[in-house]
């Protein structure tokens, strides 16, 4: 089974803002037992700008591009020895991988990509990808490191996206008073109602909307989405009986195909293109191609080979 996690930055750093190696430590622990089950593992790591406060002693949050790029610098490198040292102590090697926006966008960077990430998995190797914030923009950034995850479990075919949050799962509500939900068959309008767009650590970029997201993405890529609280490592093994307190995201019966779900997920779109009521049923429906005729608005700037969203 492949299984992709994903670990947040309130998870990682201590209350000092510094790296929580003990937690690492125990993180990597917890990995090993599942490969010794026979998984193969990849994992999604935030951090790099909460690693670089913590080594500076910065307490406020950086507000400019340039600034946050300067601390990611700094912290990249401090992760990825914190990662390297706990899992050398069980034999397993690991790889940096930074990634952005572009390198999903662009087909030929995306299987390159897609290949590096399996060919390390296959060889007993633990990817350990981040956004490349040092040279991330606006335009080729995620946003945050859930909507990587799933994009990351669509391009490898994984069969589970754990995200670790500072949650035990989605809520009807407020975490404190509202009705928790330990399964979620099909992401509806009203699941998505629950979800608030913010961190609720404040030291992340996601909320719990983007998770929810996260689960759209590898639910149609044929992938179990778990969020779950993260503060406990051992929780893994839970999740692993299906033991856990948590909330899954069930993934749909038949997998995308894989050139269609990077289409649907992996490229930005440049526009839309609005169609009438006729035209809308032939592409949901009925699965055929969208006629000239159908078309009844364009907004936008694309050109040929660019992926466009469909909207009536």
């Amino acid at each position: 089974m492949k299984i992709i996690i994903k670990i947040g930055t309130s998870t990682l750093t201590d209350k000092t803002g510094g790296l929580n190696k003990k937690y690492i430590a125990s993180l990597a622990k917890n990995i090993s037992n599942l490969r010794k089950d026979g998984n193969e593992i990849l994992i999604v790591s935030s951090g790099a700008i909460g690693a670089g406060m913590g080594c500076l002693k910065l307490k406020n949050k950086p507000k400019t591009l340039r600034q946050k790029q300067a601390l990611a610098a700094v912290g990249q490198p401090l992760i990825m020895n914190a990662y390297g040292e706990a899992f050398r102590v069980y034999g397993i090697n690991v790889a940096q991988v930074l990634l952005t926006r572009d390198d999903f966008d662009n087909r030929i960077k995306y299987i390159n990509a897609r290949n590096t990430l399996c060919e390390l998995m296959e060889k007993g190797i633990i990817p350990v990808i981040n956004e490349n914030d040092t040279v991330a923009v606006e335009e080729i950034n995620f946003g945050d490191n859930d909507t990587l995850a799933a994009l990351a479990a669509a391009a490898v075919d994984a069969d589970k996206l754990i995200i670790f949050t500072d949650v035990d799962g989605l809520y009807e509500g407020h975490p404190s008073r509202g009705l928790f939900i330990a399964r979620v068959e099909k992401i509806t309008e009203d699941i998505e109602s629950f979800a608030g767009s913010d961190s609720s650590s404040g030291k992340g970029r996601g909320g719990m909307k983007t998770k929810i997201l996260a689960a759209k993405i590898a639910a149609a890529a044929g992938a179990d989405t778990i969020i779950a609280n993260g503060a406990n490592p051992d929780i893994l093994k839970d999740i692993n009986n299906e033991k856990a307190r948590c909330t899954v995201f069930k993934a749909k019966t038949c997998r995308m195909e894989a050139k269609k779900s990077w289409i649907a997920f992996g490229k930005k779109p440049k526009g839309i293109l609005t169609v009438d009521k006729k035209a809308a049923e032939a592409l949901i429906k009925k699965g055929k191609s969208l006629l000239a005729a159908g078309i009844t608005g364009v907004s936008g700037n694309f050109k040929r080979g660019d992926t466009v969203t469909v909207s009536e």
